[in-house]
């Protein structure tokens, strides 16, 4: 338990942006406590003992399932003071099984039914991504589950009364070997979980516009180029929109970059809003946009252009000059089965030029087979 909390602790402090770490971390440096409380239990009374083992078990549980919590960026645990009022319960009822009514069964069971419940919360907590898309949450799920399980179940490999013998002390090696086994999985399951959270963060940064939070070029032409060989095989059209903020120089040269920042967010979340899970939005370049939309047809594309304009118009972008209104030009297209990405986006940028020179925010079509929209 020193080793391995010496080395969660290490991850810790390079990582610490991770969510979840630093609980997890508390977590093991309390089961590192009970694990010196067990070395030192015969030089401190019987009381203390039983209570430093009580709180620093029961805390440990308790702060996986705070730690798996934050990691799957679940709302963070309201009810602290119910739970110290539990701990509190379970730490006189000890006392009492200790000193008053001395039962070490009673308080075994009491430890085990309280840690166990907290394990299997953990475990629930993790599982609910699927298993295709975070397998590691599953292993640590898995571990967690298995080892909460087996804590509700000890206490009745044991004859509550303390009678020792050959099948007592056997059934005592087994519980300390499965939770030495449980506790390196978690502890190896942290250390991968840590492992894919810093890799989907780099593949964020490698694939998403820090400012917006779209794709960024790259990442969309990538996820474009897919798309358009997907549409090919399923002989299906993909409709492609290039979308430009009107006047956005102005806005920059009249009230800074730190506006135009704001309207920049402003405009994803707004598009972002009239978009499927499905459609896919990148940011070409300083206030130029594109939007593809697969199994949609051009009506239904150009509706959903049609909302992102009036929307736009209609809402404002609220900022430290006062409320700010945007406009956008959308040009509008299909990438037919012929197409390459590049040509289509190129005439979807043709069609935004189209409406810039015809009034601005507004939807110009230009397809393969239709003349352009007037």
């Amino acid at each position: 338990m020193g080793m391995v909390s010496t080395v969660l602790v290490a991850v810790w402090h390079y990582n610490r942006r991770i969510p979840g770490l630093g609980l997890w971390v508390l977590s093991y440096l309390c089961g590192f406590l009970f694990c010196l409380n067990l070395v030192g239990r015969a030089y401190v009374p019987e009381v203390l003992s039983v209570v430093v083992a009580q709180v620093s078990i029961v805390l440990s549980a308790y702060l996986a399932l705070l730690g798996s919590r934050a990691f799957t960026g679940r709302p963070s645990w309201r009810h602290h003071r119910a739970a110290a009022v539990v701990l509190l319960v379970l730490v006189a009822l000890a006392v009492y099984f200790t000193v008053v009514r001395p039962h070490l069964g009673m308080r075994f069971l009491l430890l085990s039914t309280s840690t166990g419940v907290l394990f299997l919360a953990t475990a629930l907590a993790l599982a609910r991504e699927g298993r295709q898309r975070a397998p590691m949450r599953h292993m640590f799920a898995l571990a967690s589950g298995f080892h909460g399980l087996f804590l509700l179940v000890r206490p009745w490999l044991f004859r509550l009364n303390g009678q020792e013998g050959g099948v007592f002390q056997l059934v005592s090696q087994f519980v300390v070997l499965e939770s030495i086994v449980a506790l390196l999985l978690m502890a190896f399951g942290v250390l991968m979980l840590a492992n894919e959270y810093m890799t989907q963060e780099l593949r964020q940064q490698a694939e998403r516009d820090p400012l917006t939070r779209v794709f960024n070029r790259r990442a969309f032409l990538e996820l474009l180029d897919k798309a358009v060989s997907s549409a090919r095989r399923m002989q299906v059209d993909l409709p492609i929109l290039v979308i430009d903020l009107d006047h956005f120089k102005q806005i920059n040269d009249t009230w800074g970059h730190k506006t135009g920042d704001d309207v920049l967010r402003h405009f994803c979340r707004v598009a972002g809003g009239c978009l499927r899970k499905e459609d896919v939005m990148g940011r070409l370049g300083g206030e130029e946009f594109a939007v593809f939309l697969p199994n949609a047809s051009l009506d239904g594309a150009r509706l959903v252009a049609q909302r992102i304009c009036t929307l736009l118009a209609a809402q404002p972008v609220a900022t430290e000059h006062g409320p700010v209104t945007v406009t956008a030009s959308i040009g509008l297209t299909l990438c037919a089965s012929a197409d390459s990405s590049e040509v289509t986006v190129q005439r979807a940028d043709q069609a935004m030029y189209m409406a810039k020179e015809r009034g601005r925010n507004r939807v110009e079509v230009l397809a393969p087979g239709l003349a352009p929209s007037v």
